[in-house]
């Protein structure tokens, strides 16, 4: 049997050719690529590679939005180009051969050519291995990450640029610097992923990160929320609703019910890169002061952060809240949850002008969060304010504030905290990509 090795970060998962159960550890592993006649462990640890490979990085790609979309300051006494190259201080700029962009950037094409071996490894597996409807659920799961995957980037990116993935990693393909058609690839992935899931049977197990999300039903409506958030992007207000009708929004459900990303603190598996025991002084998340300074005085939301004992400071910053997201080694972090589909709900409706559906649900989001009900003017600058404010709290550092924010052409409007320092558009494409 030809063997096709994919080195990833962490140690082989063992899982046996029968388990549906679940998986307690999400480790990477290094996989042992099946391209020929794979058994159906092997298509257990490709799966398993790829949902693992989600996490890889996270820590880096957060801080790097949450520090460019002045959600947060991230001091660090071994790494200050938190403070320095993010923020712009003084003649810096961001560097296109530095951790936060080439880190986040690989591992998601990391991911992105795991699903695709997977998908090279379906074409010959055998019927008594997985039948055709089990195949199409392998596919349709490897096709929505990769769709996903290429999102996070293009995030980053911007109209800097980025590649389509290919099956064939020895003949990428150009890099493509308009980010609509970027967008409109990573849709084509989401709606490939869609057929392939409809009418699936899921064989393989998946971590708790998917609870209640684990069948062909569940994993469509991953799918399809995703898609609803690219289509806001993409302005395609329609098509996000019914994207969103396909999905598991629920206009009165649990704002926390989603998609997560697992973390635990087993022997061989992965800690929640974002925890830091508060109250710290040496590897510091701190929320930006225009965090409680511009949140409305009873929003609950003020208790994603924590005040600290004493304040603390580094170049020229100083902040008093520790971040409170994340209060574990464990704690999971949000792929996509309901609360973003009630807003991505609101934006839609007033994009479209039917501002009566739009109020409701940015009153949804309200008084869930301590809040009476919205009491502003009626229109659509107005309203586009509001669902500004609730995406900015709802959604605090989990990757959307500077992505929201240049989409409605506001970077001006994110506060500059030191004179020279600037507020960045986009990363650079990382110089491995350039020298392809």
């Amino acid at each position: 049997m030809k063997k096709l090795i994919i080195y990833l970060s962490g140690a082989l998962l063992a899982l046996s050719a029968c388990q549906k159960g679940e998986i307690n550890s999400l480790n990477t592993p290094v996989v042992g690529g099946i391209v020929v006649n794979p058994s159906r462990s092997d298509l257990f640890n490709l799966v398993t590679g790829a949902e693992s490979g989600l996490r890889n990085n996270t820590g880096t790609y957060l801080d790097g939005l949450g520090v460019l979309g002045r959600e947060q300051y991230r001091f660090s006494g071994s790494e200050p180009r938190w403070t320095t190259d993010m923020l712009g201080g003084g003649t810096k700029e961001l560097d296109n051969n530095t951790f936060y962009i080439t880190n986040p950037f690989a591992a998601r094409y990391q991911v992105a050519r795991q699903c695709f071996i997977l998908m090279q490894a379906l074409k010959t597996t055998r019927t008594e291995v997985a039948s055709d409807a089990q195949k199409k659920a392998f596919q349709g799961f490897a096709e929505t990450l990769i769709g996903y995957q290429l999102l996070l980037n293009i995030n980053m990116t911007d109209s800097n640029g980025a590649r389509i993935p290919v099956a064939d990693n020895a003949n990428l393909g150009p890099i493509i610097t308009n980010p609509g058609i970027v967008m409109d690839s990573v849709l084509k992935f989401l709606d490939a992923g869609k057929a392939d899931l409809t009418g699936s049977d899921v064989l393989f197990p998946l971590s708790d990160g998917f609870a209640g999300f684990k069948d062909a039903a569940g994993l469509l409506k991953f799918n399809r929320a995703i898609a609803a958030r690219v289509h806001i992007y993409r302005k395609n207000w329609a098509a996000a609703l019914t994207a969103l009708n396909e999905s598991f929004f629920d206009l009165n459900g649990s704002f926390t019910k989603g998609i997560y990303s697992a973390f635990s603190t087993n022997g061989g598996d992965l800690i929640n890169p974002m925890y830091l025991q508060p109250n710290s002084t040496g590897e510091v998340r701190v929320a930006h002061p225009s965090f409680a300074t511009d949140i409305i005085g009873t929003d609950d939301r003020i208790n994603k952060t924590t005040l600290r004992t004493s304040p603390v400071s580094s170049v020229g910053l100083t902040g008093n809240r520790d971040l409170a997201i994340w209060p574990t080694l464990s704690s999971p972090i949000a792929i996509i949850r309901n609360e973003e589909l009630i807003l991505i709900y609101a934006e839609a409706k007033i994009q479209l002008g039917q501002f009566p559906d739009a109020i409701v649900a940015l009153n949804r989001i309200r008084t869930g969060h301590n809040l009476p009900v919205y009491p502003g003017a009626v229109t659509a600058d107005a309203l586009t304010n509001e669902l500004l404010y609730q995406r900015r709290y709802s959604l605090f550092m989990e990757g959307h504030r500077w992505i929201d924010m240049r989409r409605y052409n506001r970077l001006n409007q994110l506060p500059i905290d030191r004179a020279g320092d600037d507020v960045w558009s986009r990363y650079p494409l990382p110089m491995s990509e350039t020298n392809q």
